[in-house]
């Protein structure tokens, strides 16, 4: 049989057209917006770096500019939130032309360049009431009243929007310093555990939970099986049927509600009294005087079948 799929090869040089003038149609808000800084005197921006070409490269206040506002029309506040978007939003990938910025330099400029920000939220305003007030001599006009996809009561006085400009902005600030404060200041809060990072240590931990999963699926199944042999054979000494539910036949596959961790695929889910907690089972004999006598690590969470055990290896150790 022959499926009739289309093709993908994650391997392929170009998933994406090679040109960046492609990767959104031309009415896209990111080109607007980087039109629109285009048009803007960003001189206040640039007296602030060496016109000589030394010191630590930096990202172009023309793109940075673009990048934030365009962060900040579509609702985006976050730093971190705008650098992980700038690695996977088409829209992000045109404004900052493929480049990702840290988040750090994100927030230093937008907090070097707070009132210059301001100002040119209000350029841009300016910029779009002066594209339509154009005067040519005497003319003539008429016109109609059609409606817009737009609310009456969604009209905005310019001292409203200067306020709204100045909330974002100090929104932006305080998302900031709360994610600094919470993941750190030199992290971005989505990254993957250390051993999970790299695909081949990643791929053989995903291995071993797989592999967990279906031997723990084969042991259930042959309790299982036990469990009807069992119920068979008192049946058939007894010759009568037993009362309750039979047991279901073993299937030997994991179940769908079956879980696993690739970060460390012997732990277990663990139940405690402020909640669960992803981990093990600490075992510990200890005699009168406070000296530990055996210690063990387990991965079943009820405590009732580690008696015998673990009074054997007191016993072994004394």
């Amino acid at each position: 049989m022959a499926y009739n799929f289309k093709e993908y090869d994650r391997d392929q040089i170009y998933l994406m057209p090679p040109s960046i003038r492609e990767w959104v149609p031309e009415g896209d808000l990111a080109w607007f917006i980087i039109d629109a800084v285009a048009q803007m005197d960003l001189k206040a921006f640039y007296w602030k770096y060496r016109p000589d070409g030394r010191g630590q490269v930096a990202f172009d206040p023309s793109m940075m500019t673009a990048l934030l506002l365009y962060a900040y029309s579509v609702g985006i506040r976050s730093s971190r939130q705008i650098e992980r978007l700038c690695e996977r939003d088409i829209g992000f990938k045109v404004i900052a032309a493929n480049q990702v910025p840290d988040h750090s330099p994100i927030a230093r400029f937008r907090q070097e360049n707070g009132k210059e920000l301001e100002a040119i939220f209000l350029d841009i305003l300016k910029l779009c009431a002066k594209a339509g007030l154009v005067k040519v001599g005497v003319v003539a006009l008429d016109g109609t009243k059609i409606a817009a996809n737009a609310a009456l009561e969604a009209n905005r006085t310019y001292e409203h929007i200067e306020k709204e400009v100045k909330k974002m902005l100090t929104e932006a600030g305080r998302t900031d310093r709360e994610e600094d404060n919470f993941y750190g200041k030199d992290k971005r809060g989505d990254e993957l555990p250390e051993e999970l990072r790299e695909r081949r240590s990643r791929l053989r931990r995903l291995q071993e939970c797989k592999q967990r999963l279906e031997e723990e699926a084969k042991v259930a199944a042959a309790q299982q099986q036990e469990k009807i042999e069992a119920r068979e054979a008192e049946e058939s000494e007894t010759g009568r049927k037993k009362r309750g539910r039979k047991p279901h036949e073993p299937t030997g596959e994991p179940a769908a509600e079956a879980k696993a961790n690739p970060t460390d695929p012997d732990s277990r889910i663990m139940k405690t009294r402020s909640g669960y907690v992803q981990g093990y089972n600490g075992q510990a004999v200890v005699g009168e005087g406070q000296i530990i006598m055996a210690a063990e690590l387990t991965t079943q969470e009820n405590d009732i079948n580690q008696l015998h055990p673990m009074v054997e290896k007191a016993q072994k150790n004394v």
